[in-house]
């Protein structure tokens, strides 16, 4: 082989896979292999699979399934890979199968069916590493696993417990990041505000100072940056109170991803989550009192087994209280091995939808409501895409600081001259629709 080797790569599930995803790939391009994008012109695949819900598999396998029919020679790593034997049962032929975050697995496996064809010491790979999103935002994890122990979840024993990065070695990889142009951090984990508590939030050093492993300490220190800082996966704890005057004074982002679940205390209580959703109704009154243009987003799941017309009647109840800004909300769907399978009856599949549509078109409502707020406001988006089709090529699509990439809403923006990807306009919002923001842009 003169060349160097190729590998084509999928990536399925969360941001935290593409991560994975992501170090993977970078290990790859610095030991020279080269990447493509179809299966076919590649010496080897990888797919990187999801393992959290039936259906995720369900995907996984098929991935596995196309990438073998495609090249016939396939590597399989990520959630499902702790699970070895489900995909093999379905694709003896794989080459190895390992878990996530077992990196230097795969790395093996890889150098077993395709060695590499180059000198690693005159190789060049940029600083930041090979990232999988635009230039102008990239997701910056700060630990792997999960304490905690819900009970519709796999993902501990997928996983594992927690493992908190040092302080230290998350600053210097959002700087990395920002020094390649990265204008905007999402912080990822699988429990973001539980950070540094495995490590006891132990200091580490950081230009000069220490910096302890804790949410509200790393938060302040990623505000330094002078990016656009946003806080995804944040469980409730009473410690988040503390990051939002960050939100107030612009440290980072008036953004708050807290996974609620749900509003009965009798299903929180199934699913082993915080059950006192008046004092959560007090908080988020709360946090809107300390910073009034904070936007919350929020997961929901309906059709939990033992889940009755009262608990979601509640569930409904507590939402329009609320007022979340943006909200997603999944159909119950059993996963071998969880818990909560056994924790209730069945809800039938005609009555998870019922409730989905229900529960969707109020937060509709809401969402309506609350961006109609914002018209006449100047606000600072981000630009994602420009010369969208259709809307002449002094268009663009944006993000607001509201607004998560791939999950939250759109503001399209009409510019008197070209904006650029990655450019933060200042936008004066003209109209709004039940999910997205129009505007123009009045400052560059």
């Amino acid at each position: 082989m003169n060349r160097p080797a190729r590998i084509s790569f999928v990536s399925l599930g969360c941001p935290k896979a593409l991560v994975d995803s992501e170090r993977i790939i970078t290990r790859l391009r610095a030991e020279g292999y080269e990447l493509s994008r179809d299966h076919a012109d590649a010496d080897l695949a990888i797919v990187n699979t999801c393992g959290f819900l039936d259906s995720a598999q369900t995907e996984s396998l098929t991935a596995i399934g196309a990438a073998l029919a495609e090249n016939g020679k396939v590597i399989v790593t990520g959630c499902m890979g702790a699970e070895p034997e489900k995909i093999t049962a379905v694709h003896p032929n794989v080459l190895a199968v390992t878990g996530p975050q077992q990196y230097e697995s795969v790395l093996d496996a890889v150098h077993r069916a395709v060695p590499p064809q180059h000198d690693p010491h005159v190789d060049l790979i940029p600083p930041q590493g090979i990232k999988l999103t635009p230039r102008h935002y990239a997701y910056l994890k700060i630990s792997e696993g999960c304490n905690n122990r819900c009970t519709f979840c796999i993902i501990p024993r997928l996983r594992g417990d927690l493992v908190s990065r040092p302080a230290a070695d998350v600053l210097r990889e959002a700087e990395r990041l920002v020094e390649a142009g990265v204008k905007e951090l999402l912080v990822i984990s699988q429990d973001t505000s539980a950070y540094g508590v495995d490590m006891k939030y132990a200091a580490s050093e950081w230009k000069g100072r220490e910096v302890r492993a804790k949410f509200l300490d790393l938060a302040r220190a990623l505000g330094d940056f002078g990016v656009w800082v946003r806080l995804h996966y944040v469980y409730p704890y009473p410690h988040v109170d503390d990051v939002i005057p960050l939100m107030a004074d612009g440290k980072v982002l008036p953004y708050l991803d807290v996974p609620f679940q749900h509003a009965s205390p009798a299903v929180l209580k199934r699913m082993q989550r915080p059950a006192a959703q008046e004092k959560t109704l007090s908080r988020i009154q709360q946090w809107r009192t300390t910073c009034p243009n904070l936007t919350i987003r929020s997961t929901f799941i309906v059709g939990f087994p033992g889940e009755t017309e009262a608990d979601f009647s509640l569930l409904l109840e507590w939402l329009g209280e609320a007022e979340l800004d943006r909200v997603g909300c999944f159909r119950y769907e059993p996963v071998a091995g969880a818990a909560a399978n056994d924790l209730g009856a069945p809800v039938p599949d005609a009555v998870k939808e019922e409730r989905w549509n229900r529960l969707m078109h109020l937060q509709q409502e809401i969402s309506a409501k609350r961006l109609k707020r914002r018209i006449g406001a100047r606000e600072q988006v981000i630009i994602d895409e420009v010369g969208v089709n259709g809307s002449g090529p002094l268009a663009a699509k944006g993000r607001g600081k509201g607004d998560a990439p791939q999950i939250d809403g759109t503001v399209f923006v009409q510019s008197r001259r070209p904006l650029r990807v990655g450019e933060i306009a200042t936008v004066k919002i003209e109209r709004a629709d039940a999910y997205d923001l129009h505007g123009t842009a009045v400052g560059y």
